[in-house]
């Protein structure tokens, strides 16, 4: 490839055929623990694995699953589409481990699966860090282990954790991060230790899904008020699958009452808007709105920036008809911004691409 690439799919989920395929990259303690604790998988139980949402039908093999090798990744977004380059974000349960020391484990023994069965199989792959949060210490070192290959260029955690990411006990990680230039990836989903939910446990698949939009607001509302955005000023967030229509209503809001209870949070020394544009970027899938043009022109012209968004497929996630991962309304001009600038200047690591 030489020039600019002709998109950067910002969110691209490998699917882990099982938790035999960690046992590789584990040491000996925690590949005994598998076979003694029975530990069949780390898959939560709230994430339907044959929903429509979670792989499109012509996607899913004969085992009903999707994403599960490179050589399809291949065919269906980097030949296919035109995408050059492809940020996977693997999404599995290591996260839910409440054990310190396992979740640190196999954190590592996943970064490492997609290390060698991903990155090294296709030059135009990267990768975010999936983080062990359930302790900050180890999520600092898991950083700075997978940092040393250029090819991870994010770290990634889960919008629905234990407490707000603003707590001043995740700036170590943050300071870390913007050193390195790593920005963090926030991404749907959550370690079901607290209801996702402002009211309590829902009893639908669907509530969960509508829902993870009032975590990426809380989440946004603690970066900010807490000053965790304000201490980092070069350090970027991604909210991933966050959708995107919810934020102008909601940046409005938060501004508004800023002005009014900013004796406060004197650290928050401008107004919230202006630190998103800065600091904070959105994946576009799912593009939550009607396929109006008009309406999404007006939605787009709301967010008041053309560097918020970038380009993703959410494969094998489908959350839009067909191939047209790029919603309708979006102008050539800012299209061509989602699919390559904006990835370009939110990704400092991707500036080596070959």
């Amino acid at each position: 490839m030489t020039g600019k690439p002709r998109a950067i799919d910002c969110d691209v989920h490998p699917t882990l055929p099982g938790m035999k395929a960690l046992a590789p990259y584990l040491d000996d303690f925690w590949r005994d623990m598998i076979e003694v604790r029975g530990i069949d998988s780390f898959e939560s139980a709230s994430y339907p694995p044959n929903s429509p949402l979670t792989a499109r039908a012509d996607w899913r093999d004969d085992r009903r699953k999707a994403g599960m090798t490179v050589e399809e990744l291949r065919g269906r977004v980097l030949d296919g589409p035109g995408v050059d380059v492809a940020i996977l974000n693997c999404i599995y349960g290591v996260q839910l481990a409440l054990n310190e020391d396992m979740g640190h484990a196999f954190t590592k023994a996943l970064n490492d699966w997609v290390r060698a069965e991903w990155l090294d199989r296709d030059p135009r792959l990267r990768a975010s860090i999936v983080l062990p949060m359930h302790n900050v210490e180890h999520a600092c070192d898991e950083l700075e282990r997978c940092a040393a290959d250029k090819r991870f260029v994010q770290a990634l955690m889960l919008v629905m954790g234990e407490v707000p990411l603003g707590r001043r006990s995740y700036w170590p990680l943050y300071a870390r991060a913007e050193k390195l230039g790593i920005p963090i990836g926030i991404h749907a989903g959550s370690s079901f230790r607290h209801p996702v939910t402002s009211l309590g446990w829902p009893s639908w698949y669907l509530e969960d899904y509508a829902a993870q939009s009032q975590g990426f607001q809380s989440q946004l509302a603690s970066l900010i008020t807490e000053g965790a955005l304000g201490k980092h000023p070069n350090l970027k967030f991604v909210l991933i699958e966050s959708g995107v229509t919810w934020l102008p209503g909601f940046m409005w809001r938060l501004s508004k009452f800023w002005r009014g209870l900013r004796f406060e949070v004197p650290w928050v020394d401008r107004s919230p808007l202006d630190i998103v544009r800065d600091q904070v970027r959105l994946t576009i899938q799912p593009f939550d709105a009607p396929e109006n043009e008009e309406i999404v022109a007006q939605l787009v012209d709301q967010l008041q920036s053309d560097d918020l968004l970038l380009f993703s497929s959410d494969y094998p996630h489908w959350q839009f008809d067909g191939d047209a991962a790029m919603p309708a309304g979006v102008s050539a001009e800012l299209a061509r911004k989602i699919r390559v600038d904006n990835p370009l200047a939110t990704y400092s690591r991707l500036g080596g691409l070959p």
